[in-house]
């Protein structure tokens, strides 16, 4: 059945991205490429249940990797029941984003029997036995190749939004990412909610660009540093 294993292909693009470096507070500056959370989050976009998670494997970055710097005005105050005066409150904050940005992302989405989203008998699992993979791929396919999504995908940032379409590798002509390597450092990876849904820590991965390409490394991998 080839809707129960299939691995899915997005090229995204956008005039501009953000993916925000957590260890700078005050001035936001960009990592040099998407990371697996901004990617994952932009299937979700598309597509998403209960019963699913997306596990990015790939990204190919297939335009050079441009800098551009912005100056704007932000609140620096929460709002509450008082008034806010924003003449007293405005602050000038510079940051550095990237520009012209083009990936192409490949996930697999992993499918959650019934029974360990919600710990109920395997009996009742047998109950929704119409749920599976196969169901979960075919819907995002048919969505994804209709351009449809539920809310609007994003950059990193929800001003910097993202255009995108669905890629078949066998009838489409891809282009060859960009011919580079680097060691991109220390990356997040995403935030662990399932061992803290409210407040969840933050897991890290080492990554490496080989000729424009990136693997992500899967949730349970040695290479993830929590």
């Amino acid at each position: 059945m080839e809707y129960y294993d299939k691995e899915f292909c997005l090229e995204v693009w956008g005039p501009m991205a953000c993916f925000t470096r957590p260890e700078l507070k005050v001035e936001r500056v960009s990592y040099d490429v998407i990371t697996p959370s901004a990617a994952r989050a932009i299937f979700e976009a598309i597509f998403w249940k209960p019963a699913i998670h997306w596990q990015v494997t790939k990204i190919e970055v297939l335009n050079p990797i441009k800098w551009t710097s912005v100056r704007r005005n932000e609140v620096g105050a929460v709002a509450s029941r008082n008034p806010i005066y924003i003449e007293d409150k405005r602050q000038q904050k510079n940051s550095l984003l990237l520009k012209d940005v083009r990936y192409r992302i490949w996930a697999k989405l992993e499918f959650i029997p019934q029974r360990k989203r919600t710990k109920q008998p395997d009996s009742f699992e047998k109950e929704h036995h119409d749920e599976n993979p196969a169901k979960y791929n075919a819907m995002f396919e048919r969505r994804a190749s209709k351009g449809q999504c539920y809310n609007q995908p994003y950059l990193g940032t929800r001003e910097c939004s993202a255009s995108f379409r669905l890629v078949n590798p066998e009838t489409d002509e891809l282009a060859a990412p960009i011919n580079e390597n680097r060691d991109l450092g220390i990356m997040l990876y995403d935030m662990d909610f399932k061992q803290d849904l409210k407040n969840p820590p933050a897991m890290f991965y080492r990554v490496k660009m080989e000729n424009g390409v990136i693997i992500v490394p899967p949730r349970n991998s040695e290479e993830i540093l929590r």
